[in-house]
């Protein structure tokens, strides 16, 4: 059988990426000496590669990750607060079996969403669930679901993920009816997945943006019945660069807003 035919029937096969490297995979296997065995494994192992690839993309995309981020691209030089082996525990993803949540806080531009994003990146390169969010979508996207009697519905595409990202929270206030819905959200996750959050509050400051202490204390009671809690403080990425590029900063205070 010619090279052609078989190239034909492997496509038809839906083996695209073998069929693609199988006239220099034969030449390869013919100066190497392989085995039928050996040159059969190459080209399924490319095939595997390929597609694994192709579903972590299109997972990716579903997750709605914003950004590729890595851990090994973290400047833990840059952040000398944060802990690199409590990092590289959580890297390990056993949090995602316990359910454990992982809050990330510090100011604007230390790292926070780098490392959520990295963490949720290397769940759905693990074969978990990925979703990612900030708090302000989240709300207007329950509320416009809610205006539609489709609230339920629409919940479950934050329930469903093991792994769900929520960022930016603590950075607008919310009113009763928002806050309401984040305090839903923590409560049909507890025990049942895990969340990453990253604020720019500490936790004696969300009382103020979600407007009532009560609330406030229910959802941290079940955010951080079992959690890791990795606080960074440090000097701004992007403040950085431009210190560096020899251009004005404007101070930023302790609340994420530009001061005078």
């Amino acid at each position: 059988m010619n090279p052609v035919m078989v190239r034909s029937q492997l496509e038809e096969l839906g083996l695209m990426e073998v069929a693609r490297v199988l006239e220099t995979r034969a030449e390869q296997a013919v100066k190497s000496g392989w085995s039928y065995i050996e040159f059969l494994g190459q080209l399924l192992t490319e095939e595997v590669a390929v597609r694994r690839e192709r579903s972590l993309r299109t997972r990716t995309r579903l997750a709605r990750i914003p950004a590729v981020k890595t851990l090994e691209d973290f400047d833990f030089e840059a952040q000398p607060g944060v802990d690199r082996r409590i990092i590289e525990e959580l890297a390990t993803l056993t949090f995602i079996d316990r359910t454990d949540n992982i809050l990330f806080l510090g100011p604007p531009g230390v790292g926070k969403s780098h490392l959520a994003l990295a963490l949720a990146l290397r769940a759905l390169e693990a074969g978990y669930t990925a979703y990612f969010t900030t708090l302000d979508h989240f709300v207007r996207d329950l509320q416009r679901a809610e205006a539609n009697q489709a609230l339920n519905r629409r919940f479950r595409v934050y329930l469903k993920p093991r792994v769900l990202v929520v960022d930016e929270i603590g950075y607008l206030p919310l009113d009763r009816a928002a806050a309401n819905l984040f305090f839903q959200l923590v409560s049909r996750r507890y025990e049942r997945g895990s969340i990453i959050l990253t604020s720019n509050k500490s936790y004696g400051d969300w009382a103020s943006f979600l407007g009532d202490p009560v609330l406030a204390a229910a959802i941290l009671d079940r955010l951080l019945h079992h959690s890791v809690t990795v606080n960074i403080r440090g000097e701004s990425y992007r403040l950085r660069q431009r210190r560096k590029a020899g251009l004005s900063v404007t101070p930023v205070t302790k609340e994420g807003v530009p001061g005078t």
